[in-house]
């Protein structure tokens, strides 16, 4: 299967000549020539639910929306895209920021094609490598991180006690499954917890106070009556 990149280059030339060197290495390739075009397309497929790309080449000078103000609100956002970043700016500061802001690489301007190539593979194999652990679970303005055992709301962590994250990413990864409260103690307690069930609802009220808007009619973690609670 092709992987799907996305270039994203206000130069013609620059643009076209690493769209057609990356195509004619076997990728998919999509180009946009300006940050505002970009975000689109990345945020439509994650709308629903998607990864609309293996890979991101962004340069930094872009027209209206900059690649530095791209990058950070896709990170912002929880998308955890690989980025490598392409600019003419060449000074340690530049490279410092552009890596602080969340971009995995970065490659100084002229550079050649086979670089660029072997780069692009370099961060497609680190991605591959996390396995098929997903490296997010997005619902809404919710984001968990499997791998960093992280949940952020609207773009900022949420401080989680180690049972609330399990509980919620037991949730999050089995949106809509109503559970149980005995269900959920074995999940995440385990077979030897011979304690009241009733400590499942104080977490779960505690979930809720540090998601929700408004804990009192959560969106969220639901109360099934008479069944339990589902996500979403």
């Amino acid at each position: 299967m092709r992987s799907p990149l996305l270039v994203v280059e206000d130069d013609d030339t620059i643009r076209d000549t690493i769209r057609d060197a990356l195509c004619l290495e076997g990728f998919d390739v999509t180009a946009c020539a300006n940050g505002r075009d970009a975000l689109r397309s990345l945020q439509s497929a994650a709308n629903e639910g998607e990864s609309p790309f293996a890979l991101v080449v962004l340069d930094l000078m872009l027209p209206g929306l900059g690649g530095l103000e791209l990058c950070r609100q896709l990170r912002q956002a929880g998308d955890r895209t690989p980025i490598l970043v392409v600019s003419a700016h060449d000074s340690e500061a530049d490279r410092v920021l552009g890596l602080e802001v969340g971009a995995d690489d970065y490659l100084v301007k002229p550079f050649g094609m086979r670089e660029l190539v072997a780069r692009c593979r370099a961060l497609l194999r680190r991605s591959a490598s996390l396995g098929e652990e997903p490296l997010q679970v997005v619902h809404a303005n919710l984001c968990l991180y499997p791998g960093e055992c992280r949940v952020t709301r609207d773009g900022r962590d949420v401080n989680l006690s180690p049972k609330e994250y399990r509980l919620l990413e037991l949730f999050m990864q089995n949106p809509r499954r109503v559970w149980s409260r005995d269900q959920l103690l074995e999940q995440v307690w385990g077979h030897d917890y011979f304690g009241d069930s009733k400590t499942v609802d104080v977490h779960i009220r505690w979930l809720r106070e540090k998601l929700e808007v408004n804990p009192s009619a959560p969106v969220h973690l639901v109360t099934v009556r008479g069944f339990g609670y589902r996500f979403g």
